[in-house]
């Protein structure tokens, strides 16, 4: 029987990939992951943002020809993207903090929004086939804070400045679907453009400031309490290869029936996954095998959401993916991966690779 990795490399093998955000998280593991599939990746991201980041710990200059530009030199980056000529183009590139945006929210639209708007440039002016999955996020919903899981076709919207950014950049999307590539005269621009949504997501690598895996990590590593903000704010919480594997899965779809596959698509874990922050601390202090935490609800603390779940029907149902992991294997996947880390951080390379194959063909 032939595996889930088999199948994608018959997609992916030989063929171009453009990956913004190659640098970050989310971009590392992807990157790997296309590497092992024998795509020849093109990134464009900025420098990594520490010194312990994932992509140095993988060797990424050697998994691709990284461009290092910001996603506002519109320039750049649509030569970068004419030069290659790709096949694919999966964006993640993105100012991914929602803390953070409080404290640069101009800076936080122009990439997000703006940004997205100069890569669908590039790609208007590809003159070939090319599919795009552009990656924005579960908080693009307007959010009620309610039970009810959100779907595809919900009302967007953003309370703080990066989930407006994302809900931004997803009304450019919309813009250029029905300008520029609109569907209905593919067979003479030849651009399939898809969305993904998710968010929380958890693995190993992940060293971003006000994040609950790598502050928990920081502190467990350390022999430090691990402060909690919000105890109670609930997360549909994922492994980061969850919605990697979709939207590599999308991308396939997109390129064999694009006129079906064109559309926006949610990423998440089943409703049971949506876990409070204080469940996920213990279940991390146990699978560390030690540790404390205290809380500190800051009353002057920027607004972040307190409740927000996803409907995955559409994703399970047209691209016959489903999340393999619970919150308690991904938060397992995720504690070991940094366990091994702090081992030995010059056999990383060996454990992501390893953690990648056994989870794909799960």
């Amino acid at each position: 029987m032939v595996g889930m990795l088999e199948k994608l490399k018959e997609s992916y093998n030989g063929k171009k990939v453009f990956l913004t955000g190659h640098t970050g998280f989310k971009g590392s593991w992807l990157l790997k992951i296309l590497h092992m599939l024998g795509a020849e990746v093109m990134g464009y991201s900025l420098e990594p943002d520490n010194d312990k980041n994932l992509y140095n710990l993988i060797n990424g200059d050697k998994l691709c020809n990284s461009v290092i530009a910001d996603l506002r030199d519109s320039e750049t980056l649509k030569k970068a993207i004419t030069a290659f000529q790709p096949d694919f183009v999966f964006h993640l590139a993105a100012q991914p903090l929602v803390r953070l945006s409080y404290e640069i929210p101009a800076e936080t639209f122009a990439v997000n929004a703006i940004g997205t708007a100069h890569l669908l440039d590039g790609v208007r002016l590809l003159q070939k086939a090319c599919s795009v999955v552009l990656i924005t996020t579960d908080k693009v919903y307007h959010n009620y804070e309610w039970l009810y899981p959100y779907r595809e076709n919900d009302r967007l919207g953003g309370y703080d400045p990066y989930s407006a950014s994302k809900a931004c950049a997803e009304l450019v999307i919309d813009s250029y679907r029905n300008s520029f590539f609109n569907i209905k005269a593919f067979s003479s621009h030849q651009k399939a453009i898809a969305v993904g949504r998710a968010g929380n997501v958890i693995g190993g690598g992940d060293w971003a400031k006000d994040r609950l895996i790598p502050d928990i990590v920081k502190a467990l590593s350390t022999n430090q309490k691990i402060e909690i903000r919000n105890p109670n704010s609930v997360r549909p919480w994922q492994h980061v290869l969850e919605p990697l594997l979709g939207y590599l899965m999308l991308g396939v779809k997109l390129s064999q029936e694009p006129e079906k596959y064109s559309d926006a698509y949610n990423f998440g874990p089943l409703l049971t996954d949506a876990l409070p922050v204080i469940e996920m601390v213990n279940l991390a202090i146990k699978n560390w095998g030690s540790g404390e935490f205290f809380i500190n609800q800051v009353t002057n603390q920027p607004h972040e959401a307190g409740l927000l779940k996803l409907d995955i029907s559409k994703a399970i149902t047209n691209l016959h993916w489903q999340p393999k992991f619970n919150a308690q294997q991904a938060l397992s996947y995720t504690i070991n991966w940094y366990k091994d880390y702090f081992d030995d951080s010059t056999n990383i390379e060996f454990i992501t690779e390893k953690q990648i194959i056994s989870f794909i063909n799960e």
